[in-house]
């Protein structure tokens, strides 16, 4: 198996790991070499979603877990993970019980309702393969969000002492059954959509004065529409799709709109500030391009509708340029991105232990 290297694999240009790929794939003579590194990408891409996972044992066996599909590369790819690791010829089966939900953001947009229908329409026959249970939400239903979806709710993640109970109470409960295969959700033959709706919907966000805004009032809204959704149907677990091309992006640009002090909740692994739902982002550890080569190899299929940023140039909003900046040094120098994951990566555990710390210090003086 490969390890995580500095630079992103490229099956078409293997360049500087033809070595280490001839010593594990031509050691079979007798097989094709470009189909041995079709294999073992694909063995690299599957078990680097497993990894992260396993390492963090955020997901407990049984558990719900939300996956915010979008329709684009990144989402789509994880969607195929968690199908392949739910599959019976899986090595290890992942076990926790899927589901899928899509937030469609043409009101945001301006997209007419017929363009959304289609788009809908390609992504039910997606989700419909998974055998999975999926929810179609469109984006003014946030207008009808309570405000409480904003405060914690006490969270019933278990803790870390107890996986092993919880993984050996999910065997005996399964039995051997594939979780989520017993369900399937609700076919949203349509969205639910009032022009009403829409019409607020488009004024909240004309009111936001410049393109930067709007996309942060956006994300915004995404992300309170999905912790609602996840509540409203019992799933305790939240998953993004994330990469880490996308994790460097949000990183920068957070820094540029002075929200530094959330970088750890809007970039890291895990997202525990809702309480009871926390989300997780597995995709973290994959570029872009390796998404790119794992969707075109395998036949991952993406659905794409136009964003804000659509037609915009690269000077438009603070995230686009931030986006544009990293984009074309990731060209000149590859370990861009990997270097600011490191450096992400190490913020988020700088900022774990002095919480930790802090804790610890009031815990120590309270009892004192």
């Amino acid at each position: 198996m490969w390890s995580i290297w500095e630079e992103p694999y490229n099956p078409l240009h293997p360049g500087p790991w033809a070595a280490r790929i001839e010593r594990k794939c031509f050691s079979v003579d007798q097989c094709n070499a470009s189909l041995l590194l079709r294999t073992c990408f694909k063995d690299y891409f599957i078990h680097k979603f497993r990894a992260m996972l396993g390492k963090n044992r955020v997901i407990f066996p049984g558990e719900k877990v939300l996956l915010a599909v979008s329709g684009g590369p990144s989402s789509s790819s994880m969607l195929r993970q968690v199908q392949e690791g739910l599959s019976q010829n899986a090595h290890k089966k992942l076990r926790f019980s899927p589901g899928i939900v899509y937030i469609d953001e043409g009101g945001a947009v301006g997209r007419s309702l017929e363009e959304r229908l289609r788009t809908a329409s390609e992504l039910q026959a997606v989700f419909r393969s998974t055998g999975f249970p999926f929810h179609m939400v469109p984006l003014e239903q946030v207008l009808d969000v309570p405000p409480s979806v904003l405060v914690p709710a006490a969270s019933s993640q278990p803790a870390a002492s107890v996986y092993k109970a919880a993984v050996d109470g999910f065997l005996q409960a399964a039995g051997g059954r594939r979780p989520g295969a017993a369900v399937q959700q609700q076919d949203a033959a349509g969205l639910d959509v009032l022009e009403a709706h829409t019409a607020s919907l488009q004024q909240l966000m004309d009111s936001a004065t410049s393109l930067t805004a709007r996309q942060e009032l956006l994300s915004s809204l995404r992300q309170h529409l999905l912790v609602h959704t996840a509540r409203s149907h019992g799933y305790s677990k939240l998953m993004l799709g994330d990469s880490c091309s996308r994790s460097a992006v949000k990183l920068l640009a957070a820094v540029c709109l002075g929200r530094g002090a959330q970088l750890a909740q809007d970039t890291g692994f895990s997202d525990s500030r809702y309480g009871d739902v926390v989300s997780v982002r597995p995709m973290r550890d994959y570029s872009a391009k390796e998404i790119a080569f794992y969707n075109h190899m395998f036949g991952v299929p993406s659905v794409l509708s136009p964003s804000l940023t659509t037609k915009t140039s690269d000077k438009s909003s603070i995230q686009q340029l931030t986006e544009s900046f990293i984009t074309r040094l990731q060209a000149d120098f590859p370990s861009t991105v990997s270097t600011i994951y490191r450096s992400d990566t190490h913020t988020h555990t700088h900022t774990h232990t002095h919480t930790h710390t802090h804790t610890h210090t009031h815990t120590h003086t309270a009892a004192a």
